[in-house]
């Protein structure tokens, strides 16, 4: 694969290299600036880029994450613009596909943040920086079932159906219940990532189903199901596994409505996506795939050096 990739990309990008090697935009877009998760992806970026005095960075993203078509207008500005990288992170892995091949075809490299580009896609871009989602979604599964026991009734509160993130986090998660225990899955429920719609959609299942777990899959979504739980009077009663680690849900972990939190290297994912079209720009190879780590916050372990570096 790497192999590949540096091929396409030699011959993709090598008329870019000569004028952009040395200075240049890397626009850093995200799928939405209105959260936390993706303002510590720019922080990591600002970081990032203090290394690298001879670019400057850009960062922006639409106003939710089901914006997809601004997201995909702000990446074909960027390619107006002739930024020298982009550092993408795709709200939809078919819409943001054609886009992802016109800047290769532009002469841009790009990196992918979080989510993965549809099948096929993967010649158009030159790193992949993610969580393992897939193994983040099997993880919070293991800890539903070692607390919420092996029957029963748990509720899954989704974000934005089809997502690559989504699909392996949720998917994962929904396939483990399965294959390892006698649990019943309620929903998904798909809160586009909208923390009022996730508050709402959760209280409607609290009334409606008798639970022993619900899982919460994004920073959004697992505040409105936590903040569900404490309004019904059912925090720490049912067991309740979040997603990322802003404020809201560090302290929802600390006082029990949060059995856990499963939390991203979101910061790594801005700070190593700039480092590496960084070094695409300076004709150095890069790892086609990055793993940047999820850890389970819990009561336990929130205040440990290792979970204080990836909570925001």
């Amino acid at each position: 694969m790497k192999s590949l990739l540096t091929t396409a990309l030699a011959s993709g990008i090598l008329a870019a290299t000569a004028s952009f090697a040395m200075a240049g935009e890397i626009a850093v877009i995200v799928k939405t600036t209105n959260s936390n998760f993706w303002q510590n992806v720019n922080l990591g970026a600002e970081a990032a880029i203090a290394g690298h005095p001879d670019h400057t960075m850009s960062f922006n993203g639409p106003a939710s994450e089901s914006a997809i078509a601004d997201q995909v207008a702000l990446v074909e500005n960027a390619i107006n613009r002739g930024v020298s990288a982009i550092v993408l992170a795709p709200s939809d892995p078919e819409a943001l596909a054609p886009v992802v091949q016109r800047a290769f075809e532009a002469g841009i490299p790009v990196a992918i943040i979080d989510s993965g580009l549809a099948e096929g896609s993967e010649a158009y871009y030159q790193a992949f920086l993610s969580t393992d989602n897939c193994a983040a979604g099997e993880m919070a599964a293991q800890m539903m079932i070692d607390n919420a026991g092996t029957t029963g009734n748990i509720a899954v509160m989704s974000y934005v159906a089809g997502v690559g993130s989504e699909i392996g986090r949720v998917g994962c998660f929904v396939d483990y219940i399965g294959a390892n225990s006698e649990l019943e899955i309620v929903g998904p429920f798909y809160s586009q990532s909208q923390m009022a719609t996730a508050l709402n959609q959760t209280t409607d299942v609290l009334a409606a189903n008798e639970l022993v777990g619900i899982f919460g899959a994004n920073e959004p979504t697992a505040i409105g199901m936590g903040r569900a739980l404490e309004q019904a009077g059912m925090a720490g009663q049912i067991t309740a596994i979040g997603f990322d680690g802003n404020g809201d849900l560090q302290d929802m972990v600390r006082s029990g409505t949060l059995l856990a939190t499963a939390v991203q290297g979101s910061f790594q994912m801005g700070e190593l996506g700039v480092n590496a079209v960084a070094s695409i720009l300076a004709g150095d190879e890069v790892e086609s795939f990055i793993d940047t780590g999820v850890i389970m916050v819990t009561s336990e372990n929130i205040d440990t050096p290792e979970a204080q570096n990836v909570l925001y």
